[in-house]
């Protein structure tokens, strides 16, 4: 095991880093690699690329390690189970020393030829520069998931309406440095982000088809991520269930009050046999559902609280390989390091 650290250094001659999660993508990363090589060619900048294997079935780690051996400024990073994307994009910003971070998706949907001009977004003053697709060439469900999730983000995280969440994005150093220190065990980049700055633009890009493969993202996992959003970033859902639980207070003392000047002034329109059960079960199962509901939101909530105070890693490192293990590690091996490295729950390695 190595010393524990938070977050690594800028190195003062690295332009750019560039994080990218991997999973089923071993068909995508050589010609990611071939593209981002391309973008950058023409500049005078000296960069890493990150790939952060987040347990992926097909063979991607071990094109990855592939990889590292024909581009020096790969770094090769295998956790050793699944933890989701946005943990994944969490430990590779850990590891980066970039002046500038950019995160994008494996699978070429976003081009790298686009990095110039978001970073030139950055140099304009604001700490992150988000990649607006003019048109989303992905399924439509998935479309409507974005949206979704954008009007959440409005009212949760007062997200600018002129500001498109995308997962194609380059971030100034010290808003990364401020968002790895997050310990909690469900990251979400974007509400991250959010919460360290408002000073934010978009910059119109291409959407690309998927290189290769397909998109392993459900509507199980886009619900996931609005739950995550929501109960992550904000005690909203908490003050609607105080609200909703006042006015029912208050329309059921209305509706005793009624029914007892009911009583009182028309004695006669009450028989003495029961009348109104129907009425009565349809009343008491709605309210018990909304009750259900409540103690649902309230629970979760308290879930993710046990989960933080339990210590709920957010990932774990099996191996660094690359150019970035061989500064970040005094007990490199030349050419290839393979190093064994836990990431705890306070994001530190």
């Amino acid at each position: 095991m190595h010393e524990l650290i938070s977050s690594s250094p800028p190195s003062p001659t690295l332009n750019l880093s560039i994080v990218v999660p991997v999973y089923r993508s071993e068909d995508c990363l050589p010609e990611l690699m071939s593209a981002i090589t391309k973008a950058l060619a023409p500049y005078d900048w000296n960069y890493e690329v990150i790939l952060v294997n987040d347990f992926s079935p097909d063979g991607s780690w071990k094109t990855i390690q592939s990889l590292c051996q024909k581009y020096p400024c790969l770094t090769g990073v295998d956790l050793r189970r699944n933890f989701g994307q946005d943990n994944a994009i969490l430990t590779g910003l850990r590891l980066s020393r970039g002046k500038y971070v950019a995160i994008m998706d494996d699978d070429l949907q976003h081009d790298p030829k686009y990095l110039p001009a978001l970073m030139d977004k950055i140099g304009e003053g604001v700490d992150v520069a988000y990649a607006d697709f003019d048109k989303k060439r992905q399924k439509l469900w998935k479309n409507i998931g974005s949206w979704i999730n954008g009007k959440i983000a409005d009212r949760v995280l007062w997200k600018p309406k002129h500001v498109y969440l995308s997962p194609y994005k380059v971030v100034a150093r010290d808003v990364v440095d401020l968002i790895c220190n997050y310990s909690g065990p469900k990251p979400y980049i974007d509400g991250l982000l959010f919460q360290a700055s408002w000073r934010m633009a978009s910059v119109p890009v291409e959407h690309f088809p998927r290189y290769a493969g397909r998109s392993t993202y459900s509507p199980w996992k886009a619900l996931e991520v609005s739950t995550r959003l929501i109960f992550s970033f904000s005690v909203k859902p908490v003050r609607l269930v105080t609200w909703c639980g006042l006015v029912m207070a208050i329309l059921a003392l209305l509706a005793a009050a009624g029914v007892t000047l009911y009583r009182l002034l028309l004695p006669k329109d009450f028989p003495a046999a029961a009348v109104g059960w129907s009425s009565l079960m349809v009343v008491f199962l709605l309210v018990s559902g909304i009750q259900m509901m409540f103690l649902g939101i309230l629970g979760e909530y308290a879930g993710r609280a046990y989960l933080l105070v339990n210590r709920h890693p957010q990932t774990s490192i099996r191996t660094v390989i690359g150019g970035n293990a061989r500064s970040q590690f005094s007990s490199a091996v030349p050419q290839i390091l393979e190093e064994e490295v836990t990431v705890g729950r306070d994001g530190a390695l």
